[in-house]
């Protein structure tokens, strides 16, 4: 075959067989496709289009272009992914409620990118643990714990990596097809039986509007489906954080509270459930979702999700006691600082992404790549939508390495937040199933 020949059909809006996306991402893994070919590739799809049908091929062909994880285990293999947001570690709460009820979740998972966190960067926050194991060490991880959460290997979805550096410096990043292809050839590379997707949309999302989002959870669902993993989605709001922390520690620090079963009242709480209760439906293990919501906050309130996070934690290289011992484990800023709202009223919107990229300022993401990460930095107590609030209340806490970047990081604070005098109406955690 020829990549020019593909590339001019792709432009041209003329479809592509399975056969010829096949031998393009082998050639992406194998450099056998230059950068400029890819970056064509890449352009072309971004302005025509994929069906269906070219997305589940291109999906399954970046998967197949490494390493696919094989299982024999006395219960499911499932997954959640989340498309990005702020505050956002459902993932840590999760994980360890599904491996209590007898699921594995060999969950690949990813940094900070932009305002976003990174799953990894908050595990990493734990004094000791990497997330950073070989094949075999996952596997085994899994079948001891019941979940593990690590980092991509160079054996997975080779292709995908190629194709994900290309796409940053082509202008091609915002493709949905790419974009699917791109989560879910990682996602089915770890062998999974069922998959919950969660889109997120919002002022914190990378998806602004609600069009934008149905249209990328009707993609992924579609093509994993089509690519045999049975797969559901939810989208979710994202105009505000998930919690009351956005940072690493800080986040962990909500994560422990829920898994300890100290506060499960709250949206963290009832994401997770939510998200829980999908997966178990497409499993097999739930009647419907508000059963298996049911069953997940049940491991929190009887510590059975505690337990697994702590064993994961301890497999992982972190301290065998952190599940008994988390408020001393983890680092703390030397400055911390109340942000003022200076304002009387309500809490009537939120700049999600401004309070994300307050964080990455403060040290809590990267800049550019190889930044290192300040894991103790962050905002706690953050007011969310439709708190009442007076002038000298606090809107939340800068946790900061200096003075100086505490100052600037209340200041990007202050102008995130948008204080009215009518109550809001606060808009659902869920806004709609697809699948």
């Amino acid at each position: 075959m020829d990549a020019r020949a593909i590339i001019a059909r792709l432009r041209d809006g003329g479809p592509l067989s399975e056969a010829e996306i096949q031998w393009f991402a082998k050639g992406l893994a194998s450099d056998g496709v230059t950068d400029a070919q890819a970056g064509a590739f890449a352009m072309a799809v971004l302005l025509n289009g994929f069906s269906t049908d070219e997305r589940v091929a291109l999906t399954l062909a970046m998967r197949d272009s490494g390493k696919v994880m094989q299982w024999n285990l006395p219960g499911p293999v499932v997954d959640k992914h989340s498309t990005g947001g702020i505050g956002d570690s459902v993932s840590l709460v999760l994980a360890p409620a599904l491996a209590a009820l007898g699921a594995y979740v060999p969950m690949v998972s990813g940094r900070g990118l932009g305002h976003t966190g990174g799953t990894l960067d908050k595990l990493e926050a734990i004094p000791g643990l990497r997330t950073e194991v070989s094949d075999d060490r996952f596997h085994q991880i899994v079948q001891n714990v019941g979940a593990a959460i690590v980092s991509a290997t160079d054996s997975i979805a080779p292709a995908d990596k190629r194709l994900y550096a290309i796409r940053d410096v082509t202008g091609t990043v915002e493709s949905i097809d790419l974009i699917t292809a791109s989560i879910l050839s990682k996602k089915l590379a770890a062998g999974l039986e069922a998959l919950v997707l969660d889109v997120k949309v919002g002022t914190g999302a990378f998806m602004k509007t609600m069009d934008d989002a149905v249209a990328l959870a009707e993609a992924l669902v579609s093509t994993a489906n089509g690519a045999g993993c049975k797969t559901s989605a939810l989208i979710t709001d994202m105009n505000q954080p998930c919690a009351t922390a956005v940072g690493n520690a800080l986040e962990v620090m909500e994560v422990m509270q829920a898994l300890s079963g100290a506060e499960i009242d709250n949206v963290l709480c009832d994401l997770s459930a939510d998200l829980g209760g999908e997966i178990l439906v497409l499993a097999g293990m739930a009647d419907d979702a508000r059963d298996g919501a049911g069953q997940v906050l049940e491991t929190l309130r009887d510590g059975s999700a505690a337990d697994r996070f702590g064993r994961m934690v301890a497999e992982l290289g972190g301290p065998a006691d952190f599940v008994e011992r988390w408020r001393d484990r983890l680092p703390a800023a030397p400055v911390v600082v109340e942000v003022k709202s200076g304002a009387a009223g309500y809490v009537a919107g939120i700049d999600g992404e401004a309070l994300g990229l307050a964080v990455v300022h403060l040290g809590g993401g990267r800049l550019k790549g190889g930044d290192r990460i300040d894991p103790s930095v962050g905002l706690s107590d953050v007011a969310l939508l439709g708190d009442r609030i007076e002038a000298d209340t606090a809107l939340c806490l800068v946790h900061a390495a200096t003075p100086d970047a505490a100052e600037t990081a209340a200041a990007a604070v202050r102008a995130a937040y948008t204080i009215g005098e009518d109550e809001p109406d606060v808009t659902p955690v869920v806004y709609q199933r697809v699948g």
